[in-house]
């Protein structure tokens, strides 16, 4: 394993070479929630125009390049970790099974992965994580447009099921909004109860 800080173009085309899978995460911030990640292996003969991270990219393109990378990519699967696993393991090892479930879910094996962040698990296969790597690398940048998507879906699905607690807009990150709903309704079973605003919650219950 490498990480890679201030990659160059050169560098990035040694390591855009043979069949590599890009990987990405989201999610490690909010409060409620999987942590989602997904792993793509795109195809360089159906290269996709406008790739980026996902973060910088509206959510109608978002959801547009996430029709087209299924469609054209060799293959993408998503992992995820749930609130009791992220409370049982954190959420940075939480983060890192769910990479590693995302890269076996992959229906071929890469020669070898590439990773936003400045941390890898261990894949049983040769890895590198590349600072901001979601914009620079093709295939990490339609992982976190995967990942992305997979995940605000999850939150418009649990606003449904809890339509006061605004998760279709906040998307369960820690705003304010969200904190006054849990102050007011209280803690779900899908909350993180590690993490300290959510413990907070817990204790103004008890």
């Amino acid at each position: 394993m490498a990480i890679i800080k201030n990659i160059s173009a050169e560098q990035v085309k040694l390591l855009c070479q043979g069949r590599y899978a890009g990987v990405d995460e989201v999610g490690r911030g909010p409060l409620v929630g999987n942590v989602v990640t997904a792993a793509v292996i795109l195809d360089p003969n159906r290269p996709i125009v406008g790739l980026n991270d996902s973060k910088k990219l509206t959510e109608k393109k978002r959801e547009a390049l996430f029709i087209e990378i299924n469609e054209k990519a060799l293959c993408v699967s998503v992992g995820s970790a749930s609130p009791v696993e992220i409370d049982e393991l954190n959420i940075l090892h939480a983060t890192m099974l769910a990479m590693q479930r995302a890269v076996k879910g992959l229906a071929m094996t890469p020669d070898s992965v590439l990773v936003d962040g400045n941390r890898t698990p261990d894949f049983g296969l040769p890895s590198h994580g590349i600072i901001k790597g979601d914009g620079l690398i093709d295939a990490i940048s339609a992982a976190s447009i995967i990942a992305k998507v997979v995940r605000d879906r999850e939150m418009v699905t649990l606003a449904i099921a809890h339509p006061d607690y605004g998760f279709d807009k906040h998307k369960g990150y820690p705003t304010k909004a969200h904190f006054e709903a849990l102050a007011r309704f209280g803690v779900l079973a899908q909350h993180r109860k590690s993490f300290r605003p959510v413990q907070a919650a817990l204790a103004q219950e008890a």
